[in-house]
């Protein structure tokens, strides 16, 4: 399991992560980092839950915007990983009828 030490608020935190996801996740908490101290640059400090909290909801604002209004719900992400299995599953049947066809 990997681990990041990434700053949130000028404190250090330690965070685990699947290996290899290493760079991701700094490169997310970087992110996270460098939109809340936009908010202390304009509000002065505030405490770390609400600075938490203020910065999700920027973040969520932009995903709003970069969505046409349109926040991605668990049903949407669930019914798109569930075409995208019976995408996989048709897939491999067809791989799998290239390859009998291929070994005759």
């Amino acid at each position: 399991m990997g681990q990041v030490s990434v700053t949130f608020n000028n404190q250090e935190h330690h965070l685990a992560c699947q290996d290899g996801g290493e760079e991701r996740l700094a490169m997310l908490a970087d992110y996270i980092e460098e939109r809340a101290q936009s908010l202390v640059g304009r509000m002065g400090p505030v405490g770390d839950t609400r600075l938490l909290l203020m910065t999700a909801i920027m973040i969520a604002d932009e995903l709003d915007d970069l969505n046409n209004g349109e926040l991605p719900t668990n049903a949407a992400a669930e019914a798109e990983v569930k075409r995208m299995d019976v995408a996989m599953g048709k897939a491999v049947l067809r791989i799998e009828e290239l390859a009998r066809t291929l070994e005759a």
